[in-house]
């Protein structure tokens, strides 16, 4: 009897042991990404020459302990390796883990590969040369955190999953053995199968070799066990020879049964490339590859059987990606539940969210990893309940259930949201989410012809005009961003998801800003530098023209795009109110003020900001107005602090301080309501003669405290309504600002 190991990606242990056992193995056990059993050597052949889900079939040769470099030498010195190859075999080590003196698996693979060919020198005066590309033998050696060493042959060669039907294939092709598990845990037994969108037709070639019994390994001419003297090659012969008799008889079954397997795409050259492997697994006359546009999915199938789908849709990791997808998802959904009725479906994709936009109820969700990437495998089953029944849970709890112990990965999950079928209120719900596109295409004819000719290219066309689609919409050029509004605590999770989708899909097709120039942002009611959060790192930036005036946006990086659009009127203002004077713009955040006031003919400038990143994008700005540094002074630190020591004077002052901060780099809290009088008095006390300041903030509940300012002799005149720009004409409360004058 030989101890096996076979290894799988995640969440394949429990499909690999079943089918282990049903090969006839022994005392087999799963563990994270594998199966150990045992057996006898046809038991090896067969789980190389018939696994659908293994990577590679491990031969254990011997556990030891290696505390230290010398010990891993021994232990691999003192194997029997003339039992299992021949000195003229080329070999390979490939070394899996690290420790105190393994650093580097390189160094661990030579370490082996020394005793190895030290070995075969003492007992024959010879050493076995190494060949990395195409070995005879490969020797598989992994070091756990213990120190124990396994030391194993590999049985396989090349990987399993590399059936050798598949030389072309798509842009994200899945691995034959992931598809097989996506094959088994769709439920699928036999009957029809639909791809509609087959790529290089994976799905639907592991779908027909199952159907049709085909032995997964039927194609490969070699394995590494038939360089070994352990394994006799005609045993390896016979047991191929008996699976290809199956196979053909399986196939001549199938086609006379009528069985369909067909793949849809709209690429033809994936579609030629689906082709080739089709022929090449020797399935041309059972798989059907077709070119067809999704929006054009009906069923293929014209008589009452029935079948499964199973599908791997584009799934994206931008944000971008996830708005030009939406529209995919959604349309897949639609048409299934629309012209596949009584089908099984089996969808796989990395974002949840876009699981969640086929708006179908999931039987069964699974968790699989493709490579590295987590996955869910979401299993429907299309009937009338899709359409009609109400259940408040994605999965029945005996659904949820799953036979494999608890450090398998072969586990199915609950999904992020509950997904909940359209029920009696759909009509309502529909009507509402017309509504929305309605209004935003309403919204846009007005307001794109107002931007051009005010000369804007930033502006806002949606302001939560409607209570069930709370977000704000901005266009800035041939983008759009929606800044989603959290849901209120009261409505559920997976209607705040509904609305969210009908938003995104509502606004892709209503601006015809194609998906990937949608950014989306959900904007929390948070205080502090929440609005100045940093989401990534990608320095993606736009320039955006306004009133004549440039700036640079980044619409990736922060929750904010570094211009404030609702203070366009302000900004125009400044330019008005600046000719020939010294301006002083604290809190200044990118410099927007400073550029207008520079346009507007000021004789210098003070910028003062606490943040370099933003001091350096105020400069960029201005530098992307043509406007020379020469007078105009950056200062980095905390405006409150500086204001202190502060003696310049200035003519005109613009102060936009923050609602609340209470950052790290701030000697104190700021709160612009219970702060903003002694804010003002300090401010007052660098004006020159004559001098105003143009304060603001956006505070929705702020108050401004006349009283206290009129004590310490300061004038105020609320000029709000003034600066509330067209876009912003249905919130009068996005900010406040006024006029400060001593008295």
């Amino acid at each position: 009897m030989f101890k096996y190991f076979a290894t799988c990606p995640r969440g394949l242990e429990g499909l690999l042991q079943d089918e282990l056992i049903s090969l006839g193995a022994q005392n087999v056990t799963q563990t994270v990404s594998g199966v150990s059993f045992t057996g006898d050597a046809q038991v090896g052949i067969k789980a190389c020459l018939w696994s659908r889900f293994a990577s590679r079939v491990l031969l254990k040769l011997v556990s030891y302990h290696a505390g230290s470099d010398l010990e891993l030498y021994m232990g691999a010195y003192n194997i029997r390796y003339e039992d299992y190859f021949t000195v003229d075999s080329t070999i390979m080590v490939s070394f899996n883990g690290q420790n105190d003196f393994i650093r580097h698996t390189n160094y661990g693979a030579l370490r082996i590969k020394d005793a190895i060919c030290d070995h075969f020198v003492k007992l024959c005066d010879k050493r076995p040369n190494v060949d990395k590309d195409k070995p005879d033998v490969r020797i598989n050696v992994h070091l756990d955190k213990r120190n124990e060493v396994t030391l194993s042959l590999d049985l396989s060669g090349n990987a399993l999953h590399r059936r050798n039907y598949r030389e072309a294939q798509g842009v994200a092709p899945l691995k034959e053995n992931l598809s097989a598990a996506i094959v088994a845990r769709s439920g699928y037994t036999g009957g029809n199968v639909i791809d509609p969108m087959c790529g290089s037709g994976t799905l639907l070639i592991e779908a027909a070799m199952k159907a049709a019994q085909i032995a997964p390994g039927i194609y490969r001419q070699n394995f590494g066990f038939t360089k070994l003297k352990c394994f006799k090659y005609a045993d390896f012969l016979a047991e191929k020879e008996k699976a290809q008799e199956i196979a053909k008889a399986s196939i001549e079954r199938l086609k006379k049964a009528q069985v369909s397997f067909i793949g849809f795409d709209n690429d033809p050259s994936v579609i030629a490339k689906a082709k080739e492997n089709v022929e090449r697994a020797g399935l041309g006359g059972l798989i059907d590859i077709r070119l067809q546009d999704l929006n054009d999915l009906t069923n293929p199938i014209t008589d009452k059987a029935k079948g499964t789908i199973i599908c791997n849709p584009p799934y994206g990791e931008r944000l971008g990606n996830f708005a030009q997808l939406l529209k995919v998802y959604t349309t897949l959904g639609m048409r299934i539940k629309e012209h596949f009725k009584g089908y099984k479906v089996a969808i796989i994709s990395s974002d949840e969210k876009l699981l969640g936009c086929l708006r179908l109820r999931a039987n069964k969700v699974y968790k699989l990893f493709n490579g590295a990437l987590a996955c869910q495998l979401r299993v429907f089953e299309i009937n009338d309940e899709q359409n009609d029944k109400v259940n408040d849970k994605a999965t029945t709890q005996e659904n949820m259930q799953d036979k494999a112990p608890e450090n398998s990965q072969d586990a199915q999950v609950k999904p992020l949201y509950d997904e909940k079928p359209v029920n009696k209120d759909a009509k309502t719900k529909a009507l509402v989410a017309i509504e929305f596109a309605n209004r935003l295409q309403k919204n846009i004819k007005y307001l794109d012809k107002w931007a051009k000719k005010e000369g804007i290219d930033a502006y806002r066309i949606y302001d939560a005009d409607l209570p069930n689609y709370a977000a704000a919409i901005d266009r800035y050029g041939d983008y759009i961003v929606i800044n989603e509004y959290q849901a209120p605590k009261n409505i559920p999770e997976y209607e705040a998801r509904e609305r969210f989708l009908d938003m995104i899909q509502a606004v892709v097709e209503v601006t015809h800003v194609d998906g990937d120039k949608v950014i989306l942002k959900v904007r929390e009611r948070k205080k502090g530098e929440a609005q100045y959060e940093k989401l990534s790192d990608s320095k993606h930036t736009l320039l955006i023209r306004e009133y004549g005036a440039v700036f640079i946006v980044n619409l990736w990086d922060y929750l904010d795009t570094g211009l404030f659009l609702d203070h366009r009127l302000t900004r125009r203002l400044i330019m008005k109110e600046a000719q020939g004077k010294d301006f002083l713009n604290v809190f200044a955040y990118t410099g927007s003020a400073t550029v207008y006031a520079a346009l507007g003919g000021a004789k210098t400038t003070t910028t003062v900001d606490m943040s370099r990143t933003y001091l350096n994008w105020a400069k960029d700005n201005l530098k992307a107005n043509n406007i020379p540094l020469a007078n105009h002074l950056f200062v980095q630190e905390d405006c409150i602090e500086w204001l202190k020591h502060a003696s310049e004077k200035y003519d005109l002052i613009f102060a936009d301080p923050p609602t609340f901060s209470n950052s790290k780099r701030m000697q104190d809290i700021f709160d612009v309501q219970r702060d903003h009088v002694s804010l003002l008095q300090s401010l007052s006390a660098l004006l020159k003669e004559g001098g105003k300041i143009i304060f603001s903030n956006n505070n929705r509940n702020f108050n401004m405290d006349f009283e206290g300012l009129k004590e310490i002799g300061l004038q105020v005149s609320d000029i709000t309504a003034k600066t509330i720009p067209q876009d912003f004409k249905r919130n009068k409360k996005i900010h406040h600002c006024y006029i400060v004058t001593k008295v």
